[in-house]
């Protein structure tokens, strides 16, 4: 890795800063030569990472964690991490974390601003709400989610609170969040997605898919809906009425992403489900990340005339299923 520099010892993360570099006994010329055998790669101005441990990190994660954690080291206000950067460490999820800036939140700044590629916002805050979370200080995770909210927009905001309840925060944790900031801009989206939050959803696209089938106007979607016919049970993502939508990732059909999946055999294994599903004289859709960011419009018209053929042919009443409906898991 770094045989030739005994004295170069990056942190647990594999950092290391340019001042550690020099040291260590080694110039700028070292570090430019390092980092063009691929040795080292540049994170942000005077810090770098060891090439082997970037290459270990998953893209929508952990290398997002790390450039925060890189920011850390070069940041001297005081501050505590906020919006994506809280919500990558607390596990919330952002909308798009290859490309999210560090966000901090002060109590003294000149309004909002980037500088270097880290987002200084001016909110005040209270000790309570400031939490470690693998060795970084960050805004608890109902604060987070309102944050995310007015930072992203509704889907995010969503998605956000979801995870916050998931993560064992409750409604009255947001609820106190929230009436902290009761006169901050974003109070609309804000209380919106309080509205919305469901703990039922186990993923980030699952909350967009929600978001995405409340612009139809037909109802909403309830989460984690039970089916067994005594022999399987099959829990669906998302049901109105006798429709059932389901969320499909990417991730479970390629094998580069889930090596230890086969994904012919996860493609057999939906192909069952769904006939499992429709057994019950249910419709199914399919939702998928396109859906909810490409042409929403035509997603749209495509999911409304699915519901609207299964109206045709089963109505929307469920109460024949009653023997078949399991209770929502906790």
């Amino acid at each position: 890795m770094l045989r030739s520099y005994p004295l170069l010892r990056p942190d647990p993360h594999g950092l290391i800063t340019r001042q550690q570099a020099m040291r260590a006994g080694l110039d700028d010329r070292d570090l430019r030569r390092l980092v063009r055998d691929g040795r080292l790669l540049p994170l942000r101005r005077g810090v770098y990472v060891v090439a082997e441990r970037w290459d270990e990190l998953d893209p929508f994660g952990g290398r997002a964690l790390l450039r925060v954690r890189a920011a850390q080291l070069t940041l001297r206000c005081d501050h505590v991490l906020s919006h994506d950067s809280a919500a990558l460490a607390l596990g919330l999820g952002v909308p798009d974390a290859r490309r999210a800036l560090v966000h901090v939140t002060r109590r003294k700044v000149h309004g909002d601003a980037v500088r270097a590629g880290v987002k200084h916002h001016l909110a005040p805050y209270s000790d309570e709400q400031v939490i470690e979370v693998h060795g970084l200080r960050v805004l608890d995770a109902p604060r987070t989610a309102l944050d995310m909210a007015r930072e992203h927009g509704l889907a995010a905001g969503v998605a956000c609170c979801d995870a916050a309840l998931r993560s064992g925060a409750t409604r009255s944790d947001v609820d106190r969040a929230r009436a902290a900031m009761w006169c901050w801009p974003g109070s609309r989206v804000m209380d919106a997605a309080i509205d919305l939050a469901d703990p039922g959803a186990e993923s980030w696209l699952e909350s967009e898919a929600r978001v995405l089938l409340l612009s139809l106007r037909i109802g909403r979607a309830q989460t984690q809906f039970g089916l067994t016919d005594g022999a399987r049970t099959v829990w669906c993502d998302l049901r109105i009425g006798r429709h059932i939508f389901e969320v499909d990732g990417w991730l479970k059909y390629t094998a580069e992403l889930a090596p230890r999946r086969d994904p012919r055999e996860t493609l057999r294994q939906e192909k069952m489900r769904q006939d499992f599903i429709s057994g019950f004289k249910l419709g199914v859709s399919r939702i998928t990340a396109a859906d909810c960011h490409g042409d929403r419009e035509a997603a749209r018209r495509r999911l409304l005339r699915e519901y609207a053929d299964t109206c045709a042919r089963f109505g929307t009443d469920i109460s024949d299923l009653a023997p078949h409906v399991v209770r929502r898991r906790r």
